[in-house]
């Protein structure tokens, strides 16, 4: 009983930490290092509090945050994406289950393109003359908050 609620609790520490990461990003266009490391110390407890084996449950997550973290850091050096984004995304890699991972990238990826549009209008409406610089960490988290909501969260069925 002890460990469900440490697994629910943690699944909701995770879900404020992705709201704040929002919120800083909104306000300063950067994610805070010291909540993306928060974030993936978090994950061997979820780990522990879901039950999963070391092999191949643990290390399938480890693989790919790994191979989300290259992938994105090829991004950032393309200039594509932002740093934080980039430890934000692979942090959130190490929680949650490869399927629904695909699932996070699809939903921020149409979160993200609803973003820039309504920014981009926003940016031109104004006539604004400087770069826009898009948040990303409200997509990421919009895409977070979604699995969590979507996947993590226990049924409510025969609940009357």
């Amino acid at each position: 009983m002890l460990t469900m609620y440490l697994h629910y609790g943690l699944l909701i520490a995770l879900a404020i930490a992705l709201v704040f990461a929002a919120f800083t990003d909104i306000r300063s266009r950067q994610i805070s290092n010291k909540l993306n490391l928060a974030i993936a110390i978090g994950a061997p407890l979820f780990w522990w509090s879901s039950g999963l084996s070391l092999w191949p449950d643990i290390a399938m997550q480890v693989g790919v945050a790994a191979a989300a973290f290259a992938v994105l850091a090829g991004m950032f050096a393309l200039g594509m994406m932002g740093g934080g984004d980039v430890k934000l995304l692979t942090a959130l890699a190490l929680w949650i289950e490869p399927n629904s991972f695909v699932q996070l990238i699809i939903i921020m990826a149409l979160a993200g393109g609803v973003l820039t549009i309504v920014m981009g209008a926003w940016h031109f409406l104004q006539q604004q003359k400087e770069r826009l610089a898009i948040p990303y960490g409200v997509a990421i988290a919009f895409g977070g908050l979604w699995v969590l909501a979507a996947n993590y969260m226990p049924s409510t069925a025969g609940i009357a």
